[in-house]
């Protein structure tokens, strides 16, 4: 019988986001910037308290609508650090702003978020072969390449970690294991 990556344990929301989301290709800039927010929200943590949060995040950010956060005042930063529903950390709330800002950026020089980042991967998801979690790199050269130039553009919590998580999320790379079912097929690897 196939066994799905170890990873996501049996908790159902994880186990939900590991069959229908994770390695799956994402081309949509709202999915790709809600997943950047929620990466760089995760980093200390772990990611099922992210997955628990999301719906929170989702309300409090405004569909994860980067002209909203991009015109945070003040007065909305210290709301947004009271509202228990979100990850309260200082230094991850302030960085939406200037991550948002980064984001217009980046779509008004690219077209689109979606041409951005895929333009690492060459536009096509690279697929890794891992036959346990202990197969499955935390970083690779491409993520270092675009978390420096993230870091380079202004965003915060963008780290190469960070960004490998982030590339897994949207499909960029498919790291599930041999034998799962939610693996793709192909001869790629990072």
């Amino acid at each position: 019988m196939p066994k799905r990556c170890s990873w996501c344990g049996s908790d159902p929301l994880y186990v939900s986001y590991h069959d229908t989301e994770w390695g799956i290709a994402v081309h949509d800039d709202r999915k790709l910037f809600e997943m950047l927010i929620l990466e760089g929200a995760q980093a200390g943590l772990s990611w099922i308290t992210v997955l628990r949060k999301r719906e929170n995040y989702r309300q409090a950010l405004h569909g994860f609508d980067w002209d909203y956060l991009a015109g945070l005042s003040d007065a909305a930063i210290e709301a947004l650090m009271q509202n228990p529903g979100i990850i309260r950390n200082r230094l991850k709330i302030q960085s939406l702003v200037k991550n948002a800002k980064v984001a217009i950026a980046l779509r008004r020089e690219f077209g689109s978020l979606d041409h951005y980042f895929w333009g690492f991967v060459n536009h096509s998801p690279r697929v890794n072969f891992p036959s346990g979690i202990g197969d499955i790199p935390v970083r690779s050269e491409v993520s270092d390449a675009l978390s420096k130039d993230l870091k380079k553009r202004g965003m915060n919590f963008v780290g190469s970690t960070i960004m490998y998580a982030f590339m897994q999320a949207v499909g960029m790379v498919d790291d599930h294991i041999v034998g799962c079912p939610a693996k793709k097929s192909g001869n790629q690897s990072t």
